[in-house]
């Protein structure tokens, strides 16, 4: 069989051992296996690069892609000569002859991959990648374990300063609509508060409540506060409207400056000196840790048998600790956020 495989929307850590794992487990079918460079543009543009075995073999402890990524998204029209890219991406699909498409993403890329499958009737399955963890119908997106390592990290190395300057840091973390990242940063990382996009709707409360605990902290002579903050959260004065967005209709929140806006109500709430660090895409580079490595392994493997048994238009899934295949529509269906036990759950730990 001749295997197609890219991988769209923002880069992290496991998607080259998901690479490997795909080339690996296709070597024992005897398959060809060709790459899609910089996602759904390869497919349109044809540029593709074969991966041969000497191609992947070493590439397991390496972070980011080494086929490129973009956010392109066939379902848009060409915003420059109107084309109709779903058209060509069967057209491509057929050119090459493309037995089946392995697509290496997150909810963006796989609903592309699902919508080919459901409505062009192409030969698609998904790999699930994505650092926020959103993704349904998954326990564990590879991405996620690396970004919050490096964030753990960095909350420790705030703490030190913070401690010496008896200052109130305020951490940024990656999470648009799921705040996985912070959540988990926040209790790993034994930090003083959490502010999650899924407390958006009650924030002011939320903040509230935050500044509440703050001073009572201070009272009782502690000397420093660290607040991990996901970059999805909204405050009562955000004007989204104004926000660029993506191919995807999704926000570019690079300007949004949430951390300094936290610092501000922390400092007149408190009087605590507040300082902020955003750690941006640090959290997308570097080698994947022992998790995402695996798990980036064990689902491009994975996927590569769902291709050989016709299960199209399905997922390879982390269930409990086994490699599944699942409904692929139904994964990208709804997101995957914070439920309201596991906030409760953090805040035991902010006295």
């Amino acid at each position: 069989m001749k295997l197609g495989v890219l991988t769209g929307g923002g880069d992290c850590p496991g998607l080259n051992p998901a690479i490997r794992g795909v080339v690996m487990r296709a070597l024992d079918y005897d398959d060809e296996v060709i790459g899609f460079k910089e996602g759904w543009a390869g497919i349109l543009k044809e540029d593709t690069v074969p991966l041969k075995l000497e191609d992947v073999e070493e590439i397991i402890g390496k972070g980011g892609t080494i086929l490129g990524s973009s956010r392109t998204n066939p379902y848009k029209k060409d915003k420059d000569t109107g084309k109709d890219r779903v058209a060509e991406v069967v057209a491509m699909f057929k050119k090459v002859g493309l037995d089946a498409l392995i697509g290496i993403g997150g909810d963006d890329t796989l609903g592309v991959a699902s919508r080919l499958y459901i409505q062009q009737g192409l030969p698609c399955v998904g790999v699930p990648k994505t650092m926020d963890n959103d993704l349904f119908c998954t326990d564990f997106t590879f991405g996620f374990d690396t970004s919050v390592t490096l964030a753990v990290d960095a909350v420790e190395r705030l703490r030190d300063t913070a401690k010496s300057h008896k200052r109130a840091m305020v951490l940024e973390v990656m999470g648009r609509h799921a705040g996985w990242v912070a959540l988990y940063t926040a209790i790993a990382g034994g930090a003083d508060w959490v502010l999650l996009p899924e407390q958006n709707e009650g924030i002011e409360k939320e903040l509230e409540e935050m500044a509440a605990h703050l001073q009572e902290a201070k009272k009782r002579g502690k000397r420093y506060a660290i607040i991990v903050v996901s970059e999805g959260v909204e405050l009562p004065k955000g004007n989204k409207d104004e926000e660029e967005l993506d191919e995807f209709g999704h926000m570019l929140l690079k300007e949004r400056g949430i951390a300094d806006a936290i610092a501000e109500f922390i400092n007149d709430k408190t009087g605590w000196d507040t300082r902020t660090a955003v750690i941006g895409h640090m959290q997308r580079g570097g080698p994947p840790t022992l998790f995402d490595r695996m798990l980036g392994t064990r689902v491009g493997a994975k996927a590569v048998d769902l291709v050989h048994e016709k299960k199209f238009g399905q997922m390879a899934a982390l269930v409990g600790n086994e490699i599944v295949g699942v409904d692929l529509k139904e994964a990208v269906g709804k997101q995957k956020v914070v439920t309201e036990d596991w906030i409760k759950f953090a805040k035991i730990f902010f006295k």
